[in-house]
């Protein structure tokens, strides 16, 4: 049997872990390959970690079609909805597949009102070859769409997550080093965690990834103190006291200096307040 593994499918969902995939592999060993694989057509759709197991060690296994995909986003479609609903799914991947699922539908409903409206065009005369008195019926019929998930609420219940966790899985998607996404994904931070580490520099989410747990938690408390506490709560002369004993133009500078300190603490809070406004 030809089967063609689709390299952007595969890819839709993450690999398994090592001790997941050691569990499988175990399993499939002793009992065989129980479920049967997924196919539109030949291409694989659900399966890709059992089709890859059988294949290693000769095993059998069985398929079956699924004949109501009619383009390779109902495929994409399908097996986000599948991955969601599975309980060894993360709340951070949970999130992801419901943001990708959110940006397919927006994706197809952008092309359907740009299809809707060259077909009123079409039958207002102003297209080419529009036949007089031509019914024209609107979008295509098939299957109703689901949720159109154009809501912060309607994808937090999409991915059994609350609004808030929502948002910083956002946040850590378009900010978030890789280094950091990955600590994420393998539990070495916590999503709170990581959406406040994920606002530092790319390099210091990098140095704190790569420094293990204790370091990400460091960072992230650094960023929590510094928002609980402005630094403009403190006065100039407080940020950079100024020496009484030093000579005049030492003190001139001091002064200048700690001004500079105070525009730029103000200037952080404003920006981060803005930042929380885009949010």
């Amino acid at each position: 049997m030809h089967i063609v593994v689709n390299e952007a499918l595969n890819a839709t969902i993450d690999p398994l872990t090592p001790d997941e995939n050691e569990a499988l592999e175990r399993s499939i060993l002793a009992e065989g390959c129980r479920d049967a694989l997924v196919l539109w057509g030949d291409t694989l759709v659900d399966g890709h970690n059992r089709y890859r197991i059988c294949q290693q060690h000769g095993l059998p296994f069985q398929t079956v079609q699924n004949t109501r995909f009619r383009s390779m986003e109902d495929v994409h479609l399908w097996m986000i909805g599948q991955h969601l609903g599975r309980r060894s799914v993360s709340d951070f991947q949970r999130g992801v597949l419901a943001l990708r699922q959110r940006e397919i539908m927006a994706e197809r409903r952008l092309r359907a009102q740009a299809a809707a409206s060259a077909e009123r065009a079409d039958s207002n005369g102003s297209g080419p070859g529009s036949p007089a008195g031509a019914t024209h019926t609107g979008a295509a019929p098939g299957r109703p769409e689901p949720d159109a998930l154009t809501s912060r609420e309607a994808l937090a219940r999409a991915a059994r997550l609350s609004s808030s966790q929502v948002v910083m899985i956002e946040k850590i998607q378009k900010q978030a080093a890789p280094e950091l996404v990955a600590a994420v994904k393998s539990g070495t931070i916590s999503l709170n965690a990581a959406a406040a580490v994920a606002t530092l520099p790319t390099d210091e989410q990098v140095a704190a990834a790569n420094a293990g747990k204790e370091a990400l938690k460091r960072a992230a408390k650094r960023v929590r103190d510094a928002r609980r506490k402005p630094p403009t709560e403190a006065g100039p002369e407080s940020i950079n006291p100024v020496d009484a004993q030093a000579p005049d133009a030492v003190r001139a500078l001091q002064r200048q200096v700690a001004q500079l300190q105070a525009e730029n603490a103000a200037l952080r809070q404003q920006v981060q307040a803005l930042a929380a406004q885009l949010v």
